[in-house]
């Protein structure tokens, strides 16, 4: 027997948050933020994005796409892990979140801090996954990643638009098992 179309569409997930599971956050994640500037960009600024968008610029940790999408899923049941991959390759490709690649296998995402006292590079653990932010010798690794921005983008004639430090180790915990 074939299904009609009000026993479809009473199958898709809202995007509004479902308030009988999920007590309400402490932010709205939904209706807080402004959207980023998207002139001359060739997407729309759709509202499951905009949720993503928001709860990365609410959390301090260093997330997956599963872990994010959990998260949100609670909330927003309608937004699914595919809709999180697509927006998490946007907002990276619009220059907005980094992508890390951790010892686990994952790719994990955090918002881009568009100011220089944010500015950190990671340790990452291959042992646990563990990442690190770290901001010590800044100002040294600043000036040297600068001079060697000019000379490569001379060398190869590139232009530059952004740069990423990671080493990879195993922490202290994973070093004494």
């Amino acid at each position: 027997m074939r299904k009609s179309q009000s026993q479809t569409a009473s199958k898709k997930q809202p995007l509004t948050p479902n308030k009988n599971k999920i007590k309400k956050p402490k932010k709205d994640i939904l209706n807080e933020e402004p959207k980023p500037d998207l002139k001359n960009k060739a997407s729309r600024w759709t509202l499951p994005r905009q949720i993503v968008f928001n709860f990365l610029k609410h959390s301090s940790s260093h997330l997956s796409a599963k872990e994010i999408y959990n998260a949100l899923h609670r909330s927003y049941p309608g937004i699914g892990l595919a809709t999180i991959y697509r927006t998490l390759e946007l907002l990276f490709q619009l220059g907005l979140i980094r992508k890390i690649s951790s010892g686990d296998g994952q790719s994990r995402y955090e918002l881009k801090d568009q100011n220089l006292a944010g500015h950190h590079h990671h340790l990452i653990c291959l042992g646990c996954g563990r990442i690190i932010d770290y901001q010590d010798f800044a100002e040294e690794e600043l000036q040297l990643v600068k001079k060697t921005e000019k000379v490569l983008a001379k060398k190869h004639n590139f232009l530059i638009k952004d740069h990423n430090i990671e080493f990879f180790g195993l922490c202290e915990k994973c070093r004494l098992k």
